[in-house]
């Protein structure tokens, strides 16, 4: 007899969404239909007009042509390990512990999960948050406990919920510093008093800080691991969003705190070999980055914060809409004040107008839901026809 379930997809995947992506089975209907498209969903900036800096591409191609093409050191090239941790002591991290290189910060987090907690066990994290850390979760077993951001605190996290959420089977919590969807950044208060729970409770901060340059009006982004060298904390990061270079997969994970957190370090080694190693010729552009004169920043945010300003000034002045303005990274996450799910506003909008947004809920299960993340990584001119659209149909959608 056939088993008709033979080939039916593992449970794991079943809870598996990303909104991000998700939104384009939306957006191609709508292109279909003919509409005029603006896709304001996905934060590569390579596909506007942001150039990864050249420097990185000569390191990177002197490489190819020098045979640097074989396989590479599993955590990485010695040069990149060492660029990286001697950036972290610049940074301020107390008692670096390791460094390894990923396929982009995403396979870091998921190897560091995965080295760290077990099926059943529990990760808290944010809410508005990147939702590649619940999907992880679930593929991983794991169970997603969501702590609120507050808006009207500059979407700084809510400690005290975290601090009634922690159990005997929590093991982390997760920090996104800047924030992405909403843009918020830390402030030094809330990092210590989370670095006292993640102390009091001997759990371990994986603090994702893949924005920490794209800072605006002059802010200061606080790196987690620099307040304390008693608590162990991974911060995540890579080449991809502060040096233009996304589609590299360039990241890597820095682990500090104690010393009694070696066990857990060479489990994370031991996942890390067995994957053999990421991109070589790379690898290169990593000491060329970290040690470089970060020339392109300057501009890069100039213009950012210029697109930033024109997004939360137009929303702003839409009736239904409200949104606080973010100190970094290129998201903004505006509030619908109307009485509508966010999914169904954004599709309606997306097949309406062809303004590709991604539905708040798709962020989180808590303070997410009523909002949309926006993009504003497009030229000014592109970003006001974005936002008039948009005002057009909200206007038409508060006469029905």
């Amino acid at each position: 007899m056939v088993d008709n379930n033979a080939w039916s997809a593992a449970k794991r995947t079943e809870e598996i969404t990303y909104a991000v992506r998700d939104i384009i089975l939306v957006a191609d209907k709508a292109k279909a239909a003919g509409k005029d498209m603006i896709y304001l969903n996905i934060g590569d900036p390579n596909i506007y007009d942001f150039d990864t800096p050249p420097e990185l591409i000569d390191a990177a191609c002197s490489a190819m042509r020098g045979n640097r093409n074989g396989y590479a050191p599993s955590p990485g090239i010695p040069s990149a390990v060492e660029a990286i941790r001697e950036d972290a002591l610049r940074k301020g991290f107390k008692n670096v512990r390791d460094v390894f290189t990923s396929y982009g910060a995403s396979e870091a987090i998921e190897t560091c999960l995965a080295a760290l907690a077990d099926p059943g066990d529990n990760i808290i994290i944010p809410s508005p948050g990147y939702p590649l850390y619940s999907a992880l979760n679930s593929k991983l077993s794991l169970q997603s406990k969501f702590y609120p951001l507050d808006e009207e605190n500059d979407w700084q996290p809510n400690v005290d919920y975290i601090s009634k959420n922690i159990d005997r089977r929590t093991k982390a919590i997760v920090l996104i510093n800047p924030n992405n969807p909403t843009g918020s950044v830390c402030s030094r208060e809330t990092l210590l008093e989370i670095i006292e729970l993640a102390r009091k409770h001997r759990l371990v901060i994986f603090s994702d800080e893949i924005y920490d340059r794209l800072i605006f009006d002059g802010n200061e982004h606080i790196p987690t691991a620099s307040l304390a060298d008693d608590v162990p904390i991974i911060t995540f990061n890579g080449l991809s969003k502060c040096y233009l270079s996304p589609g590299w997969r360039i990241g890597w994970a820095i682990t500090s705190g104690p010393k009694e957190i070696q066990p857990y370090i060479d489990g994370m080694q031991k996942m890390v070999r067995a994957r053999l190693c990421i991109n070589h010729p790379l690898q290169y552009a990593i000491p060329v980055a970290l040690k470089g004169e970060h020339k392109h920043l300057p501009p890069t945010i100039e213009k950012l914060q210029k697109r930033r300003d024109i997004v939360c000034d137009r929303l702003n002045n839409i009736t239904g809409i409200s949104c606080v303005k973010p100190k970094g990274t290129f998201y903004v996450f505006p509030k619908l004040e109307i009485d509508v799910a966010d999914d169904k506003f954004i599709k309606d909008l997306v097949l309406e107008t062809g303004v590709v947004l991604v539905p708040g809920s798709g962020f989180g299960k808590l303070s997410s839901a009523g909002h949309f993340r926006l993009v504003f990584l497009p030229k000014p001119e592109i970003l006001e026809k974005a936002c008039s659209n948009i005002e057009s149909f909200m206007q038409k959608y508060l006469k029905t």
